[in-house]
């Protein structure tokens, strides 16, 4: 029989009808193989689409917008709710044309106060004087982000300073799931509900059900992420900063966290042990408070950029809070900052200086696998090794030298969290140099180095918890970023043959 090299999936319908033609069987010709087993834990559906989405916008509104306060006394009147401009539309459009997949607004924050007319209690806007008690700050929101074709999500404060039924365990947790209820059943479709277990010093010593609350929300909305401290589809970083550790797995163990009572080191790392998948969020906001406040000014885009390279550069979600101001609107300064920083992001990121690379691979499974897999933006193609092989590496080669600061790694997370240890080489005066070297990947991995110009370099994994998959390999030159050395950097030098010869404060 002869023999064939093995051909790229779009090419056997044509081999089939060559086959027919020559007389030949296409039993003759090799099949493709088949793809690696993932590596459990893998994230679900809903995990996935969340975690490409990679950024949020957090809007806290309510009562303290009003009061120029971050925790509300839960004995504010409800009459100083009356936002005169109040347009979801304009946080929507700012949040579509910035870059964020969706938009989590707190419908209930610790001061009880409710942004929709909840049937169970008489401290909400229908209490307030915006739109004569008839307004629905909710329904507005999900109505503009149904239009725009974003997400939505809601926090709602399992802390409540108002309603009499806190520190009642069953009176409350029946009373939670009741308004938890309602924002379920009456907005559409809601992608993610953000919990936390913030409360203060002194506050009424209550037990929160929360894995009746997981399992509620999941049977309600089988398509949301639920966040909080230790899950069970999203983890809480460990701090405010908006920057998860230089190693960050998505593997975690719930059973390791409980909420209110966090350990920031495990939270911000997770665990290459871990038996669940919980991709860590960041929460941050964009002014120096959670709510609006006059006297505040938004941070800088060099602060948001810095920002996103420690989030989702680190495998994980950036939820950024974008108070709206007490018009009901996002701050013009704030919108600006926003533009900024996309503008930056773009500017950086558009297009990939290895998009015309040569590329090749220490090995390659067969030619579904090929290593120029890693020049498509997206984790569903992915070069994958021959099994069992001890050396794993990609090499590109420029058709010209290029000048570049940042390197982008990203696997196909679908197939598990695999990447442990890698370093990148460049080629300088004739020799490989070692420019960086980092823990993790997972979804994305940012790398900023030392600016260098070569024609070649070269990803090294050190060590993987199996066979490693890479899906893009991006390389790019970042002009905004005064300082580009980091402490997950290393600067050491190795020199090898040429390539051609081979807890929440405020939430």
């Amino acid at each position: 029989m002869a023999e064939f090299s093995h051909f790229p999936l779009w090419f056997v319908p044509i081999l089939s009808l060559l086959s027919m033609a020559l007389g030949f069987p296409l039993r003759s010709l090799p099949l493709p193989r088949p793809p690696p087993l993932p590596v459990l834990p893998i994230p679900s559906s809903s995990q996935l689409s969340w975690q490409l989405g990679e950024m949020a916008m957090f809007l806290h509104f309510g009562p303290n917008t009003f009061t120029d306060s971050e925790w509300g006394t839960g004995q504010a009147d409800p009459a100083i709710f009356d936002p005169e401009a109040l347009d979801t539309r304009q946080w929507v459009r700012t949040a579509v044309e910035l870059g964020f997949s969706r938009l989590v607004i707190t419908a209930k924050h610790h001061d009880g106060f409710c942004l929709w007319p909840s049937a169970y209690t008489d401290y909400s806007v229908r209490s307030s004087p915006w739109k004569a008690g008839h307004g629905d700050v909710v329904a507005e929101l999900a109505a503009a982000a149904r239009e725009a074709g974003v997400g939505l999500g809601v926090y709602l404060s399992p802390w409540d300073r108002h309603d009499p039924s806190y520190g009642k365990t069953i009176d409350y947790n029946e009373y939670f799931l009741a308004q938890m209820s309602e924002l379920l059943t009456r907005y559409g479709e809601i992608e993610e509900v953000f919990l936390d277990g913030a409360k203060g010093k002194n506050a009424t010593d209550m037990e929160y059900f929360f894995d009746s609350w997981f399992k509620f929300i999941h049977q309600m909305q089988p398509k949301a992420v639920i966040f909080s401290d230790s899950g069970p589809d999203s983890r809480w970083v460990g701090n405010e900063a908006g920057a998860a550790s230089p190693t960050c797995w998505s593997l975690f163990n719930q059973s390791n966290a409980a909420i209110g009572h966090t350990n920031e080191t495990y939270s911000s790392e997770g665990d290459p042990e871990g038996r669940d998948w919980i991709a860590a969020e960041c929460d941050v906001s964009i002014r120096p408070g959670w709510f609006w406040h006059r006297s505040e000014q938004p941070k800088s885009a060099a602060n948001l950029l810095e920002i996103y390279y420690n989030s989702v550069g680190r495998n994980c979600f950036l939820i950024l809070n974008v108070p709206p101001n007490s018009s009901g609107l996002i701050a013009a300064e704030d919108v600006q900052v926003l533009r900024e920083f996309s503008r930056l992001r773009r500017s950086i990121f558009d297009q990939s200086l290895a998009q015309a690379a040569a590329v090749a691979a220490s090995s390659s499974r067969d030619s579904s696998f090929d290593p120029a897999c890693i020049l498509q933006e997206g984790i569903h193609s992915y070069w994958a090794p021959q099994e069992d092989d001890e050396e794993w590496s990609i090499t590109l080669e420029f058709d010209k030298v290029v000048r570049f600061n940042v390197v982008l790694v990203q696997e196909p997370i679908q197939m598990g969290q695999r990447i442990s240890s890698f370093h990148v080489d460049f080629v300088n005066g004739g020799a490989w140099r070692t420019v960086a070297a980092g823990t993790t990947v997972g979804y994305k991995r940012l790398l900023r180095i030392p600016t260098v110009e070569s024609q070649f370099l070269r990803l090294v994994i050190d060590g993987a918890r199996a066979d490693p998959l890479v899906a893009f390999l991006g390389v790019y030159f970042d002009p905004f970023s005064a300082a580009h050395e980091r402490t997950e950097m290393q600067n050491t030098t190795r020199k090898t043959q040429l390539p051609h010869e081979d807890r929440k404060s405020s939430m």
